[in-house]
């Protein structure tokens, strides 16, 4: 007998033999949250206004929008809290470490992305944002016909009972899409939307439909099948991972069905399983989370629909050291209608909290395919590409081993940088991006021939600012076979570098150079020579060149 809750029970029935008990330590937490965030957000509110004087004024809260396309476009010309976010683009855009082409919310503190989707011809980004009038999250709201170019959107979910909305997910039905996320202080909450751009969100009766008592804290992701909808709570915030699978057939009354995947053995055990994505790729299926000690990671595996059990037979990382300072926190995931999987994920400053009055950025929407050896292929969305100017290329260059080669004319801190190496005996390739003329400040991006290949991302020289946060080189697995050339593409906006190799990995860290001409590149082979095949450059074009005006 499974237990059945939701708008039919008041309170959650006592005896759940089959479920495992929300952790205690959590709920207590939970139980004293009004009082807790009733003191933050006063503290918040008063630390806001203090720190932006002179800043906009504050915006009314939610607002209830037209149901048709066109009087949605026309209204939001003159939305109060638009002309708000536009202001606020345009005053930050002067900050030399704010991105030009990666994804930055208008303004104030940035977290976890939730909720990617594609509903009526458009793609759908919410996030955790916190807003100046009022700092609990909220979910924010941006939207894109290509995953590159994003346009805000009105803040799209509210608190209501709940002290904070927290992360969650989306399910695209035909008529609506529904979303599934935390509550903070509450449990699991169903918030649905049908008009043209996600504007309008309506909570439904009964929330929260899983209560935390029974849960705890989970942020929740949903899916459906033929007999109706699964949701999947990722245990938080300490491990070991346990994803726990509930059934709904009309969103309202779930069961709980039992463990989802437990004791991989991919993970250690310390690591959870926050935020999780579960969709199909290839044949096969991707459980896509994050850990709050090590980032965002994937599982690749079966999925046995009769049993509803995932058995993983691969795991991997977009995060390789620790997530604070500046690396790859927590995903947020879709289908590309393909076969595929579209996946962004939030990355972490690497400066103390409040040097900037913003904090984390997006990654580049990355495509994510099985290969036909059940190894996943990860590369950039293509549509990055449409952001090319002034093309610079490098032929075919010995490389002389133990040699910095500075590569003249190849220069800026807002490009890509796309090469092929063949690396032949060097034991160590590495292109240093962000470079000042004299060396001073580089940020390195090498590849190491050993026993065991390694990709890596070293910005222990990145700047000569005394508060950026020191972390170890970012160091991933990379296997590259005898007779296949590196193939890296690079891409440097302000504060972060983001790499791709070869189809198959990927990683990023936050920088900031000091030095305003720390703008260089320089390769170098170690211990032998290499060749560089070819070498091809490009400035980036601003996402935001109305915050320009």
């Amino acid at each position: 007998m499974f237990p059945v809750f939701g708008n039919t029970v008041k309170e959650p029935p006592r005896g759940f033999d089959e479920l495992p008990p929300a952790n205690e330590e959590k709920c207590m937490f939970d139980r004293y949250r009004p009082t807790f965030f009733s003191i933050v957000c006063l503290l918040g509110c008063l630390t806001t206004a203090a720190a932006s004087f002179g800043a906009p004024p504050k915006v009314k809260g939610r607002r209830t929008y037209a149901r048709s396309l066109q009087e949605q476009i026309e209204q939001l010309k003159t939305d109060e809290q638009m002309a708000q976010f536009a202001k606020s683009r345009r005053r930050l855009a002067t900050d030399r470490y704010r991105p030009i082409y990666h994804y930055v919310n208008p303004e104030g503190k940035l977290s976890d992305p939730n909720g990617l989707c594609y509903w009526q011809g458009r793609y759908h980004l919410f996030y955790q944002a916190y807003p100046l009038e009022d700092p609990r999250q909220h979910w924010g709201h941006a939207v894109s016909d290509d995953l590159v170019h994003w346009k805000d959107l009105p803040l799209a979910i509210y608190p209501s009972i709940e002290d904070a909305c927290y992360s969650g997910s989306t399910l695209v039905e035909k008529d609506r899409v529904i979303a599934l996320y935390y509550g903070a202080g509450v449990g699991n909450m169903v918030a649905i939307s049908s008009d043209p751009l996600l504007l309008n969100w309506e909570k439904i009766p009964g929330n929260p439909v899983i209560p935390v008592s029974v849960a705890g804290h989970n942020d929740p992701c949903i899916w459906k099948e033929k007999d109706g909808y699964y949701a999947l709570l990722g245990k938080r915030p300490s491990g070991p991972m346990v994803q726990q699978l509930f059934f709904s057939k009309d969103l309202q009354n779930w069961k709980y069905l039992g463990p989802f995947v437990e004791g991989t053995g991919f993970l250690k055990r310390s690591e959870d399983g926050a935020v999780p994505y579960f969709w199909p790729i290839g044949d096969k299926h991707i459980l896509i989370f994050a850990s709050h000690q090590r980032g965002a990671q994937y599982l690749l595996g079966d999925y046995d629909k009769i049993n509803h059990k995932f058995n993983p037979f691969a795991h991997g990382r977009f995060n390789f050291g620790t997530i604070y300072p500046g690396g790859v926190h927590a995903p947020s995931a879709t289908p590309d209608g393909k076969g595929g999987v579209y996946v962004i994920n939030n990355i972490n400053a690497a400066l103390p909290w409040g040097t900037l009055a913003w904090n984390e950025i997006m990654s580049l929407a990355q495509v994510l395919t099985l290969n036909e050896d059940n190894t996943l292929g990860i590369e950039p969305h293509p549509a990055v590409e449409s952001l090319h100017d002034n093309h610079k290329h490098v032929g075919a260059t010995s490389l002389s081993a133990n040699q910095d080669i500075v590569l003249e004319g190849i220069e800026g801190n807002a490009m890509e940088l796309a090469a092929e190496i063949d690396p032949q005996n060097a034991r160590e390739v590495c292109i240093n991006v962000l470079r000042s003329p004299d060396n001073e400040e580089y940020t390195s991006v090498k590849f190491y021939r050993s026993r065991q290949d390694a990709l890596a991302i070293d910005s222990s020289r990145s700047s000569l600012r005394p508060d950026v946060l020191g972390r170890p080189p970012e160091v991933s697995p990379f296997t590259l076979p005898d007779g296949e050339p590196l193939k890296l593409r690079i891409f440097i906006d302000k504060s972060v570098v983001e790499v791709f190799a070869n189809g198959r990995q990927c990683l990023a860290l936050r920088v900031y150079p000091e030095r305003e001409d720390s703008v260089g590149v320089s390769i170098r082979a170690q211990g032998s020579d290499a060749v560089l095949r070819r070498l091809d450059a490009w400035q980036m074009k601003s996402i935001y060149a109305e915050s320009k005006n």
